[in-house]
């Protein structure tokens, strides 16, 4: 009795282990139980039992055979199952009907896929994540590498106050081809080539190097940009960036600037018993065309057009320590200049005379 309750407690006879037990009772205990039963009681003669009993024994062991068979196909048919989910030939879960242990391994089986699967598209979804943020991180990194190109293009031509200005504004298209309304400032170092004549061609770099170091950071401080050093001539052009204030003011402004440094640079070199000299400025305001002009091979970024143009008439004609502005620059400054009318001048290639002022510097 308590044999059989142990045996229905590991699952009786739907589990491989309780039809192994019957099998092996079937094919092995039964048939020499009989044998040995009727041997021992000597009821009848063995040849006569073999003849009785042999079928019933034949019909144990095939029946015993059978269970382990069945429970033989059912390891196989998992097993192929099984070969068949590692090749890739299937997916999805094992679906198999057998005994407990076949169906206990085969939920064991399906739920370990299952966990798999889960974990499988977490890696998935992590790696779609990671390919995102590759892809943004290379896009920021390009971002980066072509804002820091346009930085070092911009510190050719305006000050660190002007680009992040720039790089801020329309992606710095400070660099695109262009109409539009600015004022534009020549500067030039009157009887250059005479001065030069009297000095080494070391101390003609130095001094212009020296004169236009101060120059240019006196420009970039008043919001303006270095358009191009044309010998001892400087180009510097205002109004580019729209929040960088009233451009023939700053224009102005750098001007006097420019004659107050000059001065103080005479009075050291004067004290080192050094060649002197006085620059002449001349200021337009208007339309103008800003571009990259040249062959492709050596392109630069610079202004043309007919106020352009004025404004190197305008500085020609100013002597030295003189600042001559144009009627629009006069007319569209806000500061508080001491200016006075020069009337109506002509100038080369212009028909019509052109209204200009002198700055009077305080």
């Amino acid at each position: 009795m308590l044999d059989l309750m142990k045996f229905t407690h590991h699952g009786g006879y739907n589990t491989i282990g309780g039809k192994a037990k019957i099998a092996l009772a079937l094919m092995v205990v039964l048939p020499y139980l009989f044998i040995a039963y009727f041997l021992i009681n000597e009821e009848i003669y063995a040849s006569e039992t073999v003849i009785l009993y042999a079928p019933i024994m034949l019909f144990s062991i095939l029946v015993g055979y059978a269970l382990f068979r069945r429970a033989a196909d059912q390891i196989y048919i998992l097993s192929k199952e099984t070969a068949r989910l590692e090749s890739g030939e299937k997916t999805g879960l094992i679906q198999i009907k057998g005994d407990r242990e076949i169906n206990e391994i085969a939920a064991h089986f399906n739920s370990l896929l299952s966990r798999m699967d889960s974990v499988n598209r977490k890696n998935q979804e992590q790696a779609t994540q990671l390919m995102v943020y590759s892809r943004d991180l290379a896009l920021s990194y390009q971002k980066t590498k072509r804002e820091e190109e346009l930085r070092n293009r911009l510190s050719r031509y305006v000050g660190n106050n002007l680009v992040e200005k720039l790089m801020s504004s329309k992606s710095g298209a400070l660099l695109e081809t262009e109409r539009r309304r600015v004022t534009v400032l020549f500067a030039d170092i009157r009887s250059f080539t005479m001065i030069a004549e009297q000095m080494s061609a070391e101390q003609v770099v130095l001094l212009l190097n020296q004169y236009f170091s101060v120059m240019v950071d006196i420009i970039f401080k008043n919001n303006g940009l270095l358009d191009k050093f044309v010998g001892d001539q400087l180009i510097a052009v205002f109004g580019l960036v729209e929040d960088s204030g009233n451009a023939s003011e700053n224009a102005i402004r750098t001007a006097i600037e420019m004659q107050e440094a000059t001065e103080d640079m005479m009075r050291r070199r004067g004290a080192a018993d050094e060649e002197l000299f006085d620059i002449g400025i001349g200021i337009n305001t208007g339309l103008a065309i800003l571009g990259n002009i040249g062959p492709s091979n050596r392109m630069d970024y610079t202004v043309i057009g007919d106020c352009v143009n004025v404004a190197a008439r305008l500085e020609e004609m100013a002597m030295g320590g003189e600042i001559i502005i144009g009627e629009q620059t006069f007319l569209e400054n806000t500061g508080d200049f001491n200016i006075e009318s020069r009337g109506e001048v002509y100038v080369k290639n212009k028909m019509e005379p052109v209204v200009c002022y002198n700055v009077i510097r305080r």
